[in-house]
C-alpha cells in the first residue's frame, strides 16, 4: 500500500514536470516568434529593408548608414517596441479582469475602462481640462488614467453587490462604453480643428507617434505591475475556483479584487493615453493564452504577456502590408480580428449555458 501511494506521488511529480517543461517550451515558441515579428515591423514601412540590414543596424548601428540609423532606432524601433508594450499591457489588464470577475468577456475594452480612458485624455486635449491640479503637464495620461480609475472601481463595486451575475456586468460594462463614448462625441462636435484631429486619432487608435519616452512609461508600468501579479499568483489562481473556495484557503477576495482592479486601471489607462483606443487586445491575447498553458498564474501571466505583445506587433506588421505605402490605424485592425472571436465567446458561453 504504501510502495504504491509513494509511486504514485512520484507519477504525478514526473506528470506536472512534464506538463511544466511543455509550458515553458510553448512560451519560449512565443518568444522567438515575438523576436521575429518585431524584426519584420522594424523591416517594413513606406521604405522596405532586408531583414539583414535590420539585424545589423541593431547590433552595428556605427557601420550602418545614416539614413538607415535614424530610420531604425529613431523611427521604426519606438513604434515596434510600444506595439510590444501596449498589446502586453492590455493583454495582462484583460487576463486579470477574467481572474477577478470570473467573466470571460471581461476586457478593458469591452467593460468601458479604455472608453473612460479616451474621454479623459480628451478632457486635456479640447478643454484643457486637468482632473489633477498637481499634474499640468502630464494632464493627458492623468486623466486618462482617473477615469479608467472611476469605470473600474464602478465596476469592481458593482460586481460586489449581492445579486449581481457575469450578464449584469457585460451589460453594465457596455453601458459605459456608450456613455463615454456619447461625452466624447459631445467634445468632439464642441472641439476646434486642431483638437479635433487629436481626439480622432485616440478613437482609431495608432503607434505612428510614439517615441522613445512613451516607450519607457509604458514598459516601466508594465515591469512594475507584473511582480505584483506574480506575488498574488497563488491567491488569483485559487480565485478561479470560486469566491468561496479562495476564502476557505485564507486569500482575501476583497482585497484581492481592489488591488487587481487598480493595478488593471493603470495597465489600461497609460497606453491609452499614447496611441489611443486599440479594442479587442485585451480580451483576445488572454484566451489565447489561457488555451496554451492553461489557468496557472505562473505561466498563464507570462502567457498573457507575450500573446499580447505577439498579437499587436503582428497586427502592427499588417498594418503596413494591407495597403502598400500607407500605414492603416492599428485600432482599425485589431477589431476586424477581435470582432469574430467575441462572437465566438458568446456563442460558446450560451451553447454552455444551454
Amino acid at each position: 500500500m504504501a510502495a504504491s501511494l509513494i509511486e504514485t506521488g512520484a507519477t504525478g511529480r514526473e506528470q506536472y514536470r512534464a506538463l511544466a517543461f511543455r509550458r515553458i517550451l510553448i512560451l519560449s515558441a512565443l518568444a522567438v516568434a515575438l523576436a521575429g515579428s518585431v524584426a519584420a515591423d522594424m523591416a517594413l514601412g513606406p521604405a522596405n529593408y532586408r531583414l539583414s540590414e535590420v539585424l545589423s543596424t541593431l547590433f552595428s548601428p556605427e557601420a550602418a548608414g545614416d539614413q538607415l540609423r535614424v530610420v531604425i532606432w529613431e523611427i521604426r524601433m519606438p513604434i515596434a517596441l510600444m506595439a510590444v508594450t501596449v498589446g502586453a499591457s492590455l493583454s495582462v489588464a484583460g487576463a486579470q479582469m477574467q481572474t477577478i470577475l470570473s467573466n470571460p468577456l471581461a476586457s478593458p475594452f469591452t467593460l468601458g475602462i479604455s472608453a473612460a480612458a479616451s474621454f479623459g485624455a480628451a478632457l486635456g486635449l479640447v478643454g484643457g481640462v486637468a482632473l489633477f491640479p498637481g499634474a499640468v503637464q502630464y494632464m493627458v495620461p492623468v486623466n486618462a488614467f482617473l477615469m479608467a480609475m472611476v469605470a473600474a472601481l464602478f465596476i469592481h463595486f458593482a460586481s460586489a453587490l449581492r445579486g449581481v451575475t457575469v450578464e449584469t456586468i457585460v451589460l453594465l460594462g457596455i453601458a459605459l462604453v456608450f456613455t463615454f463614448n456619447a461625452a466624447l462625441s459631445l467634445l468632439e462636435y464642441l472641439a476646434s480643428e486642431q483638437a479635433l484631429a487629436a481626439v480622432v486619432f485616440w478613437t482609431m487608435g495608432s503607434l505612428t507617434k510614439a517615441t522613445w519616452n512613451k516607450v519607457l512609461v509604458t514598459a516601466t508600468i508594465l515591469i512594475v505591475t507584473l511582480p505584483l501579479f506574480m506575488r498574488n499568483a497563488w491567491a488569483l489562481t485559487a480565485l478561479r475556483l470560486g469566491d468561496d473556495k479562495a476564502a476557505s484557503m485564507g486569500v482575501d477576495v476583497r482585497r484581492l479584487r481592489l488591488h487587481t482592479m487598480l493595478l488593471v486601471s493603470l495597465l489600461a489607462a497609460i497606453p491609452v493615453s499614447f496611441v489611443g483606443t486599440i479594442g479587442f487586445v485585451g480580451l483576445v491575447g488572454p484566451h489565447v493564452a489561457r488555451m496554451v498553458v492553461g489557468e496557472d498564474q505562473r505561466f498563464f501571466l507570462p502567457g498573457a504577456v507575450l500573446c499580447g505583445a505577439l498579437l499587436l506587433s503582428a497586427t502592427s506588421v499588417v498594418s503596413k502590408v494591407l495597403i502598400p505605402g500607407a500605414i492603416l490605424p492599428i485600432g482599425v485592425i485589431t477589431a476586424l480580428v477581435g470582432v469574430p472571436f467575441f462572437f465566438v465567446l458568446i456563442f460558446s458561453n450560451r451553447r454552455r449555458a444551454w
